[in-house]
């Protein structure tokens, strides 16, 4: 009833391939799907110079984002994410369609974007300066009462 040698290495040799399948199946890629963007064949319902902003919604449905200036467009973005192991995800596949109105509110341009399409936008960080320097409040209000002037209350 004891377990022989050979009986020993070869449930050591099953558990060690089952550790590598399992660690070979934990580093497979996972993709995440974010947002909606309308179809060639849903745009193509879409009709340039004809159909308005209540249109285009009730036949394509709502958009991702508006126009940030007098409600210029509508934006409808998807986004395709890879996560791989314990690395950082990355971004696929982006699709972005723009549905531009002119100022009755008339669709005047249908345009498709690409990932291909986009360009990296640096972020400024600038940081205003302080008048405070580094000094406790208890130092800063004490460091005030020598320059207090009794003439400019009694006036």
């Amino acid at each position: 009833m004891f377990a022989t040698p050979k009986t020993f290495a070869g449930a050591a040799r099953a558990g060690l391939a089952g550790l590598a399948l399992l660690s070979l199946t934990a580093c497979s890629a996972v993709y995440r799907n974010h947002g909606y963007v309308p179809t060639a064949t849903e745009l193509s319902q879409v009709t340039v110079g004809k159909d308005t902003r209540a249109t285009v919604v009730e036949t394509i449905g709502a958009p991702t984002a508006n126009g940030v200036l007098d409600d210029s467009g509508f934006y409808y973005i998807s986004s395709r994410l890879r996560h791989f192991g314990p690395m950082e995800p990355k971004v696929v596949d982006r699709q972005l369609v723009a549905i531009s109105f002119n100022n009755s509110g008339v669709v005047q341009n249908i345009e498709r974007f690409g990932l291909e399409d986009g360009r990296a936008v640096p972020l400024e960080r600038r940081v205003t300066s302080s008048s405070v320097e580094d000094k406790t409040f208890l130092r800063q209000l004490l460091g005030n009462l020598g320059r207090f002037n009794p003439a400019s209350v009694l006036q």
